[in-house]
């Protein structure tokens, strides 16, 4: 197995702030992998930490093998793609793929072949004479890519490329940029606030929050076990719903609280009676039916559509959230019932947030315990 990015006990000050903490992260040859949290959890920082823009106060960082701690930016031989895109505008398309390879001293004549190439590979054949505000937003993304790409570098670095662009855009260009990178077998780092982005473009996903990695992996492992309670309300749209609860007395189900009223609902794995957790479950994995038929009941608050999915909001506090596929006919002040599988919910200490009762044993055919909203609820 190649590393081609490897980071051990990485951190990164500055002065009192402690930025990144005790980052480690393996990264091999040909992977894309998305760093992604909220704003300020780090992820720029590692990423121009990797591009040799901020030096880190502590660790080792090495990139195809050869330590990197002390190497200037220009001698990493990696390439970073700008939010905004960095161009230069006085330089035609053409002039901007060649800036490189013309300092480095490539001939001419063999620096224009290699433009042509890879404008042929990222669709900027016919634009190549035009400067960059003849370029809509979409094209002069892929100039910024193509200028990296044009490199041939040992890591692209992708710093939020997409944020600039409206949002069918940005829908096309991640496919674009993953396709691109699936052809070029290139390693990719990407940074991005949007779970979406990350969970559909990359092979391997990093959840950062206040500059400690809190969880990686495959993208659905993620969505599947998240460790804790942060990762689980950061992965998946919409986010998932949790509410408070108190594990039964025989540790078999939980007592949702719903402030003026309680109900129960059974639990795929077995918890010690008595103990404070919080109760995950995704709008995905929750079903309506008839009032009196599920788990437990509900009143409706706001119902929207948007025409592929219905997205029902109930009039509890915390709310739950449950998605339909289709435009489904309940409305608001109606009263359903929600039939929840055990073997979807997740658990969490009330306290730390972590992840608790993993082990998940077969479900008996046995209908679950079931506990109406109190009429004061609704």
């Amino acid at each position: 197995m190649t590393f081609q990015i490897e980071l051990n006990g990485v951190n990164k000050y500055y002065g009192a702030f402690h930025a990144l903490k005790d980052i480690n992260l393996a990264i091999e040859e040909g992977t894309f992998v998305a760093l992604v949290g909220p704003s300020g959890c780090g992820k720029s920082t590692l990423l121009r930490s990797l591009a040799g823009l901020e030096k880190i106060t502590a660790g080792e960082m090495k990139i195809a093998g050869q330590r990197m701690n002390d190497v200037p930016p220009r001698k990493r031989d990696v390439a970073m793609v700008f939010q905004s895109y960095a161009l230069y505008p006085h330089m035609t398309v053409e002039e901007n793929l060649t800036y490189s390879l013309r300092i480095r001293g490539v001939k001419k004549a063999e620096a224009r072949k290699a433009a042509e190439e890879v404008a042929t590979t990222t669709g900027l054949s016919h634009l190549m004479k035009r400067f960059p505000r003849e370029l809509s937003g979409g094209q002069r993304q892929r100039v910024a890519m193509s200028r990296a790409i044009i490199r041939h570098p040992k890591a692209f670095l992708f710093d939020e490329p997409l944020s600039n662009l409206d949002a069918a855009l940005r829908v096309h260009m991640r496919k674009e940029i993953r396709a691109l990178h699936d052809r070029l077998h290139a390693t990719s780092v990407y940074v991005t606030h949007d779970q979406i982005e990350a969970m559909t473009m990359a092979d391997h996903v990093v959840v950062m929050r206040d500059g400690v990695i809190e969880q990686q992996g495959r993208p659905l492992d993620l969505y599947d076990r998240p460790a804790n309670r942060f990762v689980a309300g950061f992965i998946g749209s919409p986010a998932m719903n949790f509410i408070p609860a108190v594990v039964g007395e025989g540790g078999a189900d939980a007592l949702l609280d719903f402030g003026r009223t309680r109900a129960r609902l059974a639990l795929a794995a077995r918890l010690t009676p008595g103990l404070a957790v919080t109760v995950g479950i995704r709008p995905e994995h929750i079903s309506i039916v008839a009032a009196g038929e599920g788990a437990f009941d509900i009143p409706v608050g706001i119902v929207e559509s948007t025409g592929s999915a219905t997205y029902v909001t109930s009039a509890t506090q915390p709310e739950l959230t449950v998605v339909e596929t289709g435009r489904g006919a309940v409305k608001s002040g109606d009263v359903i019932g929600l039939s929840i599988d055990p073997k979807q919910l997740h658990v969490f200490d009330a306290e730390t947030g972590e992840r608790i009762g993993t082990e998940r044993p077969p479900v008996t055919a046995a209908s679950p315990p079931r506990l109406h909203l109190a009429e004061g609820a609704r």
